[in-house]
């Protein structure tokens, strides 16, 4: 076939990958349902791995004391370790190790008590020494696994291991010449590498946002996606239903997004089964995925384990842990995100989807259960767990999205929205009234019971009184009245909105139903 030709089929391919993609991946980042992606397939079967690289959230790097502050001018932290200097010896650094074995026992790994640190030879500009120190056949973590749902089913992940290494810098690229930057190099790094577990592209999105969650939960690695401190590679195959084989992998390099992750791995999977259908070779390789196109095209080709060369570092002892020192780590770990999530479900009464949502950060679960405690039991203990998840979960990370802000920098404590929650279980406000409040605390920062106070909301209970304002909507609105009276009975919304307009919305809202009715009726 001549070269024409052959670009002519790979353009053709790529355009019928693109359509594919873009038809069956939500361009806003939705999550498409496993039974939708998968039946797209017809009779192939994706086969998807991830590598995670996670940053650890030390103040100084792997093998020396160079700060690992992020936004630092370029090549200001750095020594002579992360540039290769003759003579330059690494040290490892122990709360990297730490970090490492908390999060290998969040992910249920066997800790190894010998683990070994290796060289890892390539070459790149941004790596000086000409190789990278990582670990190879011991690494410290194995044989652990992620729980997490996706579409309401509960999916499993192995992880196969979890190694200590250490980043390469940042090179940059400006027409003729480039620049390097070693501020990241040398970084500390956690890789969790996912066994062939994975079935489609939304099921990879949520298996690294699981990952991501833990770390957070952790408090190992901030996650930040944009400055890089947390990278996914995804490694997708593709095989005929019933085969139990894996055919050859196509490697996804440094995807920093979830939803680029899912759109990468889709993107991928058509890409390889057009491939398979048209008679073309699937080549061993790396790929980059180019959000803006939403394709991946080759970088360069798969290196294997022996195209390393990989050997014990001999500037490095092996790191040999005691049992005592890893159930020291065990004893700070805290109660994690599926758990949790698990938890607030029994405890609480709340359904699985507000638990998932609630847990989603830390510092999101802790805010939910203070304004639980802050809330009481009241009256129904349930319903008041179910009032606190629905203003969290809406009205609360609406003003936190709107402002960019967290639960951790609210203008509204936990406390005040238990304690609006409390006011509106006893009757003092209604839900409606709650509304005006919760918008006054947003801005003045006040708490639920200043503002009703001040601004004279609380509830209408009175019957004589909503009795009275009952008679004055009756005595304006005889057509309405006679055509209630005749069989119109959904004219009674029409009749609770003049009398709640009447008490300026302070009306108790079950009080003015009850009589409302009682006088419609003629009683």
């Amino acid at each position: 076939m001549s070269s024409n030709v052959t670009q002519a089929a790979n353009v053709t391919q790529a355009a019928k990958a693109d359509a594919r993609a873009n038809a069956s991946v939500n361009p806003a980042g939705a999550h498409t349902t496993g039974s939708t992606s998968t039946a797209q397939y017809g009779d192939y079967e994706p086969i998807i791995g991830i590598e995670i690289h996670a940053q650890l959230s030390t103040k100084s790097k792997m093998f020396c004391a160079a700060s690992t502050e992020f936004g630092a001018g370029d090549n200001e932290n750095i020594c002579e370790v992360d540039t290769a200097m003759p003579g330059a010896l690494p040290v490892v650094n122990k709360r990297a190790v730490e970090f490492s074995i908390k999060m290998g026992l969040a992910l249920g790994c066997e800790i190894r008590k010998r683990s070994v640190f290796s060289r890892k030879q390539y070459f790149y500009p941004d790596l000086p020494k000409g190789y990278q120190i990582s670990q190879f056949d011991l690494p410290l973590c194995e044989h652990g696994n992620v729980e997490f749902f996706l579409d309401g089913v509960k999916k499993n992940v192995s992880i196969t291991r979890a190694h200590m290494e250490e980043d390469a810098g940042k090179s940059t690229h400006h027409g003729e010449y480039s620049l390097i930057n070693l501020n990241r190099a040398g970084t500390p790094l956690l890789e969790i590498v996912s066994g062939p577990d994975i079935r489609g592209p939304a099921e990879s999105a949520e298996y690294a946002r699981t990952v991501h969650k833990i770390l957070r939960y952790l408090d190992v690695c901030d996650g930040n996606l944009e400055e890089g401190s947390f990278r996914c590679d995804c490694n997708v195959s593709v095989r005929k239903k019933g085969e139990t084989t894996l055919r050859t992998r196509v490697e996804i390099k440094n995807i920093n997004s979830f939803r680029f992750v899912e759109k990468a791995v889709e993107y991928e999977i058509l890409r390889q089964i057009d491939c398979y259908e048209t008679g073309e070779k699937i080549v061993q390789e790396t790929r980059l995925y180019d959000p803006d196109k939403n394709r991946t095209f080759a970088m360069r080709s798969k290196e294997e384990a022996h195209d390393y060369r990989y050997f014990p570092d001999p500037d490095l002892l092996p790191v040999e842990l005691e049992d005592a020192y890893i159930d020291q780590i065990r004893a700070t770990l805290p109660e994690l995100p599926l758990k949790r999530a698990e938890r607030f479900q029994a405890a609480y009464g709340i359904p699985e989807y507000d638990s998932l949502v609630l847990t989603q950060e830390k510092e999101l679960a802790d805010f939910y259960e203070y304004v639980v405690k802050a809330a009481g039991p009241g009256k129904d203990a349930a319903a008041n767990a179910k009032a606190a998840s629905n203003w969290v979960m809406t009205d609360l990370m609406r003003e936190l999205n709107e402002s960019k802000k967290t639960v951790v920098t609210s203008p509204i404590s936990a406390d005040k929205i238990g304690k609006m929650i409390a006011l509106i279980d006893s009757g003092t406000i209604s839900g409606k009234i709650a509304k005006q409040v919760f918008a006054e605390m947003w801005t003045s920062g006040k708490d639920p019971e200043t503002v009703v106070k001040e601004k004279g909301l609380v509830q209408i209970t009175d019957t004589s009184a909503i009795e009275r304002a009952i008679d004055d909507v009756i005595a304006a609105s005889p057509n309405e009245t006679t055509a209630y009276r005749a069989g119109k009975e959904k004219l009674v919304g029409f009749f609770v909105g003049q009398v709640m307009k009447a008490t300026k919305g302070q009306a108790s809202p079950d009080l003015v139903n009850q009589l409302l009715k009682k006088k419609l009726a003629g009683n």
